[in-house]
């Protein structure tokens, strides 16, 4: 029922923005759209706040919600089944993008019961011979354009592109789904852990920029970097390592630092972030320890 009213609600923003099957009448630019639903009068005041949201999550890119390339598992188009079996059943994903030589030569998709559950299972099969089409999209591609794209064509993933032509990451229907109406957990996944809001606070590296302010209250200046990670390693000049910390000014909270927790790789996996008060950055600057008690002078 959720799925079907959320199909849709999105369905009929899509037409209006001129992005759906009503596409060949007049568009209408998301703005002009938003100012139609802000004077509304016969949708109420929930109606007109979700449809908003969608709006605006629907403008992001897509380069802004997929997994990155390092952190996607590809096949080798020259792999045998029996070579390709253990590296799937290590995953939790059901799609892998398929290689023929570098990551930047994706040749197609194998789905996990191409792998497992062929009838004909041949274990010297190679995975080449088994490549479904591979959706791709480029990463200035919006979040709303690129899923009403997907469902039109019947694409579950999509290989994101980048300005050069070379791989950048992976995209799922899923994925720009839960950028418009929320994250969606597998009800048979462990449950989720309990959003965090404010200071202190444990987040993810990959959390963009927009996502990290809303959750702590922290804004992060912009630069050549999407998430709070890229901002720190950006903000180090070199790559990170657990225990890295770095400081940032914070509205009502003085002063946040950023510390490292864990990588993945080369990436920073978890940031701790707590805040500092002006009070604590100065007597940090000058020395002074507040827990210890002043000598006779």
């Amino acid at each position: 029922m959720v799925v079907r009213a959320a199909d849709g609600a999105l369905r009929l923003v899509t037409d209006l923005l001129g992005a759906g099957t009503a596409a060949g009448r007049e568009r209408i630019s998301a703005a002009e759209l938003r100012d139609l639903v802000a004077a509304n009068t016969v949708l109420d005041p929930v109606g007109r706040r979700i449809i908003d949201e969608v709006l605006v999550a629907g403008a992001s890119l897509v380069r802004e919600v997929m997994m990155p390339r390092t952190e996607v598992v590809f096949l080798s188009a020259t792999l045998t089944l029996a070579e390709a079996e253990p590296l799937v059943r290590a995953d939790t994903h059901s799609r892998y993008p398929v290689i023929d030589g570098t990551h930047d030569d994706v040749v197609g998709l194998v789905h996990l019961r191409d792998v497992l559950l062929r009838p004909d299972r041949d274990p010297d099969l190679r995975v080449g011979q088994l490549i479904r089409d591979v959706k791709r999209l480029p990463a200035s591609k919006r979040v709303l354009a690129a899923l009403t794209e997907m469902r039109r064509e019947g694409h579950h993933l999509a290989v994101v592109v980048d300005e050069y032509g070379g791989t950048a990451g992976i995209v799922t229907c899923e994925d720009l789904i839960e950028e418009l109406v929320g994250e969606i957990h597998d009800e048979y996944a462990d449950p989720p852990e309990p959003a965090l809001s404010g200071l202190p606070a444990v987040v993810d590296g990959r959390l963009n920029l927009a996502d990290f302010a809303e959750r702590t209250g922290v804004p992060l200046p912009s630069g050549p970097y999407e998430t709070v990670g890229g901002f720190v390693m950006a903000r180090l000049g070199r790559l990170p390592a657990p225990g890295d910390e770095v400081a940032v000014p914070a509205e009502r909270s003085g002063e946040a630092l950023l510390r490292v927790l864990t990588l993945e790789g080369r990436r920073v996996a978890r940031l701790a972030v707590t805040a500092r008060l002006p009070e604590q950055r100065r007597e940090s600057a000058g020395g002074v320890d507040r827990a210890r008690p002043a000598g006779p002078s």
